[in-house]
């Protein structure tokens, strides 16, 4: 957990350190870091069911971890408290899952966007939630099309869908005091691609009662510590990439709409 302190943070060389939370600061000096280019990255998760050995808050941890990696490799980069709704309407039947669905996160989105760009010039969401992908991107391609410079990014990688060996492998890593591998299960291991008809108009209950799609019981912190490693250098390299197109052009102005 990170320790909140009234005194300004101080490295072990006793220089101070650049505060990568947005919540901690005051305006003056929120102000500050925009006026000199500040990004904010604002993690987008939720609060869904991942099987019966894993957190609701998995989809958020993930954002926020990728977010906290970005911020340690570019100090330009300060992160928004989380988003921990999100469109979660498939994992209905499950106790616990708090969904918003897909217009009123769309709208969420685009407002918070708005918000956020009368401050910051450059905004970022990583949304960490696979249910968020339409509604996220709509919102994005609304606050470009008002000349505002924002990035989604949203973390991909090849194998289990939903509470297997990737996500259990990833809280491992991260918070292995949350995981109960006591009670992982094998859940549905089919291809995603075909059970996700059956998913998207009957939820994840009709195609697995445990909630897992995949196999967790094999995960390891190795393999999170590897799969956090490759996310986020490719976030690092996607922002990168960002930021350099920027380089040479007017900033945008931002504005109602």
């Amino acid at each position: 957990m990170r320790a909140r302190s009234r005194v300004p943070p101080s490295s072990a060389a006793g220089r101070p350190v650049i505060e990568m939370w947005l919540a901690d600061l005051a305006w003056p000096d929120v102000a500050q870091r925009a006026a000199a280019g500040a990004v904010l990255a604002v993690p987008l998760g939720s609060t869904e069911q991942h099987g019966p050995h894993l957190p609701l808050s998995t989809d958020t941890d993930l954002a926020v971890a990728l977010c906290r990696r970005l911020a340690s490799a570019r100090p330009d980069v300060l992160i928004a408290p989380a988003v921990a709704y999100g469109s979660s309407d498939e994992h209905d039947g499950f106790p616990g899952t708090l969904s918003i669905g897909q217009a009123a996160l769309e709208q969420l989105v685009v407002r918070l966007g708005r918000s956020a760009t009368k401050t910051f010039r450059h905004v970022l969401f990583v949304s960490a939630h696979g249910g968020n992908a339409e509604p996220v991107g709509r919102a994005v391609e609304r606050l470009r099309s008002r000349s505002r410079d924002v990035l989604v990014y949203q973390p991909r990688w090849e194998g289990e869908a939903h509470a297997g060996r990737h996500e259990t492998a990833f809280q491992l890593a991260v918070d292995p005091g949350r995981v109960r591998m006591d009670r992982a299960v094998v859940g549905n291991t089919r291809p995603l691609a075909e059970l996700m008809p059956q998913l998207r108009v009957n939820g994840v209950r009709t195609v697995s009662a445990s909630g897992v799609l995949g196999d967790p019981t094999t995960a390891t912190r190795a393999d999170g510590d590897a799969l956090l490693d490759t996310l986020a250098a490719d976030l690092i390299r996607c922002v990168a990439t960002w930021r350099a197109e920027r380089v040479g052009r007017a900033e945008p102005a931002g504005g109602a709409g």
